[in-house]
C-alpha cells in the first residue's frame, strides 16, 4: 500500500492559493483515478483507490501547513506504511511554475509542511515538487504563497494538475525518470515563458522557513 499526501491549509479562503496545489493535485488524482469519497479521518480527509495495481490512501492534512506531519503520521500508523510508501505532493517555490520535479529523501528545505513531517516521520518519503516560482525578494514569500492563482496562471494550473493525475501511475510503480518526462512533454505547450534563472532549479538553496504557512 502507498498514501499519497497533498499539502495546502485548510479552509475556503485558502483553497486557491498558491500554498495549495498539493491539495489540488491530490483531487485530481483521486477524481481521475475514481476513488472512493473523501472521509473524515487522521485530523484531514482521506480516500482509498487503486492506481497500477495497488491500493492507495490519499490523505489531505486538515491542519494549517505547519502540522501537517501529525495527520502524515497517524495515518501512516493505521495503514502500516513505512516513510518510503509515502509521496507528498506540495508548492516548491524554487522551481519556475509549472515546473516539476520527484525528489526522494533529503531535506526539507525550508517548506514548514515537509519541516513537520520530517519531524514526525523522517526524510526518507518521497516528495513530488510542485513549481509555483518565487516572488524575487525573500520577505515576499508569505504573500506570494498564501495569494491565490491568478487567471493568467490558469492554463499551466490546469495542465499540471491534469499531467500529475494522468501520469501518477509511473510514480506509483517507482519510475520517477518517466514521470517528469511524461509531465515535462505534456505540460510544453501550456508552460508561462522563463526568466533568466538566478538559481539552480535541479538543487533549490537553503531558505529560511516560512513563518509557519
Amino acid at each position: 500500500m502507498l498514501l499519497a499526501v497533498g499539502l495546502g491549509n485548510p479552509g475556503g479562503g485558502h483553497a486557491k492559493n498558491r500554498h495549495n496545489i498539493g491539495f489540488m493535485a491530490l483531487d485530481a488524482i483521486v477524481e481521475h483515478h475514481r476513488f472512493q469519497r473523501y472521509r473524515a479521518k487522521f485530523s484531514g480527509s482521506v480516500a482509498e483507490g487503486r492506481i497500477a495495481g495497488r491500493r492507495i490512501a490519499a490523505l489531505k492534512p486538515l491542519v494549517y501547513m505547519n502540522d501537517s506531519g501529525r495527520s502524515v503520521a497517524e495515518a501512516a500508523r493505521f495503514f502500516r506504511v513505512p516513510p518510503d510508501h509515502i509521496i507528498v505532493l506540495h508548492d516548491e517555490i524554487d522551481l519556475a511554475p509549472g515546473r516539476l520535479r520527484v525528489k526522494r529523501g533529503g531535506g526539507h528545505a525550508g517548506h514548514n509542511g515537509l519541516r513537520n513531517i520530517h519531524a514526525h516521520i523522517g526524510p526518507d518519503y518521497c516528495r513530488v515538487r510542485l513549481g509555483v516560482g518565487h516572488p524575487g525578494h525573500k520577505h515576499r514569500v508569505a504573500g506570494h504563497v498564501l495569494r491565490n492563482f491568478v487567471k493568467a496562471d490558469q492554463a499551466w494550473v490546469n495542465g499540471i494538475l491534469d499531467a500529475v493525475a494522468e501520469h501518477f501511475a509511473l510514480l506509483v510503480e517507482g519510475d520517477d525518470s518517466t514521470f517528469m518526462s511524461k509531465v515535462a512533454h505534456d505540460m510544453q505547450a501550456v508552460l508561462p515563458k522563463r526568466a533568466p534563472s538566478k538559481g539552480n532549479e535541479d538543487g533549490p538553496p537553503k531558505r529560511e522557513g516560512d513563518d509557519g504557512i
